[in-house]
């Protein structure tokens, strides 16, 4: 037999804790009714089992289908050229537009995910004569949109033309970042009308003692749409390697011999800073702004200097932090995450003819019984201090507060006051390392 791995999942019947176990806010445990071992704890049970009979109790194997994506909208193209090509939001509406005028692939500002029928031929005939019959479906595949608000102007981003142009052919003419994107819609178009991929998953558990341990395993039997295209890399060929984890076969009872037992402790992690790729997935969920209006956000905050980019990830300063204070405070109802989709679907509602402009134009600046309106909220005197100052503690210390000045943050408790270092965003700052700045 060939060596492989298998992690404990339960002892004495109760199941580890993993991550999602744990509230992501506190770090504690969500409920008692999983284990937690300490390292000493998982260090003793590595000798205890160390000799013990190791028996496979169950094999389970389950047939699985892996179905194509759709192809691209504005949101998800920006999000896989940003993690596969590590383009910003940006810099691939930029290239988008240059393949579009160029007249290489159809417009980039369109959350439809339908395709024409002159596409659906298109990608057709390059299954048939690139991959083969086995991995072209008896009839084109159809997508349903789930994006809200989703307007469908236009159709989905695809190479244009009923015969695809070649890929190297637009790289030699618009140059190698267009088309690295070109490849990018390229491929996706064409995995979106291929059969889906067939794998086969294994569940071994092994029983030693008190204790189950348990192996996976994953077999591509066929890859269908992954031999274009798999989301996340540029390598499909690759990526499907990956993809599998061979066990050896297995029958329950067998038994097996153990070569090494290691406790491994692990962490779980934060929940991650968002990136452009995942805020613009968030805005799309949220129904934020528009296809055309995501990449212009996303380089407007960075500009006002509300976000800094660090590593990838997208970071708020503390002049974020006042500014979005000071616009709760005064302006909730337009700064609420769901404002821009309730107007369009007013607006909807408008055009549609089942309601009256006027009554809604009327709500919107005199206000009513439910929400203040602009005229009010422009009235209000607009409180600054407390716009710029964040309580960090008010416990058994006495009150610590973050301030924004003029001249930067600085930390504020009593007569004492510090700056706070360039390097420092507002989740680094603990109570702990407020006094010991």
């Amino acid at each position: 037999l060939e060596g492989f791995k298998a992690e404990l999942i339960t002892l004495d019947g109760k199941r580890l804790a993993v991550g999602k176990d744990f509230d992501s806010n506190t770090g504690k445990l969500i409920k008692d009714t999983v284990l937690l071992l300490s390292y000493s704890q998982a260090t003793a049970l590595v000798h205890e089992l160390q000799n013990g009979p190791w028996v496979v109790s169950r094999v389970e194997e389950k047939p699985r289908t892996s179905k194509p994506y759709a192809p691209f909208i504005t949101s998800t193209l920006q999000q896989e050229a940003a993690r596969k090509l590590r383009f910003s939001a940006r810099k691939t509406m930029r290239m988008a537009q240059h393949l579009y005028e160029a007249g290489f692939i159809t417009y980039m500002r369109t959350d439809s995910i339908q395709l024409s029928q002159e596409a659906l031929d298109g990608a057709r005939n390059v299954i048939k004569e690139k991959y083969g019959q086995k991995y072209l479906p008896d009839k084109p595949v159809m997508y349903k949109s789930k994006v809200k608000n989703a307007q469908e102007a236009h159709e989905a981003i695809r190479p244009a033309g009923v015969v695809f142009a070649d890929r190297d052919t637009v790289k030699a003419k618009v140059g190698s970042d267009q088309g690295k994107l070109y490849d990018l819609i390229w491929k996706r178009t064409v995995a979106s009308q291929m059969k889906p991929a067939k794998l086969k998953r294994t569940i071994v558990d092994i029983e030693n003692q008190n204790t189950v341990f348990r192996a996976r395993g994953r077999v591509i039997l066929f890859p269908g749409y992954m031999r274009a295209y798999v989301e996340g890399s540029d390598d499909p060929d690759g990526k499907l390697a990956d993809r599998e984890r061979f066990l050896p076969e297995l029958k329950e009872g067998q038994r097996l011999v153990c070569k090494n037992l290691t406790p491994e402790e692990h962490t779980t992690k934060p929940p991650a800073r968002f990136t452009e790729a995942s805020v613009i997935k968030e805005m799309e969920k949220q129904g934020i702004g528009r296809p055309s209006t995501w990449a212009s956000i996303i380089g407007r905050i960075q500009e006002k200097d509300y976000v800094k980019k660090q590593k990838g990830s997208l970071v708020p300063t503390f002049l974020a932090v006042a500014v979005t204070q000071l616009l709760e405070n005064h302006f909730s109802s337009l700064v609420d995450s769901q404002f821009t989709a309730r107007m369009e679907d007013e607006l909807d509602s408008i055009s549609l003819g089942n309601s009256k402009p006027l009554p809604f134009m009327n709500d919107f600046y005199f206000g009513n019984d439910n929400a203040p309106g602009l005229e009010q909220m422009l009235e209000d005197e607009i409180d600054i201090r407390k716009a710029c100052t964040v309580l960090i503690s008010n416990g058994s210390a006495e009150e610590i507060v973050i301030r924004v000045g003029n001249y930067g943050p600085y930390i504020e408790q009593g007569e004492e006051r510090r700056n706070i270092p360039a390097e420092f965003s507002l989740g680094d700052i603990s109570v702990e390392k407020a006094i010991e700045i």
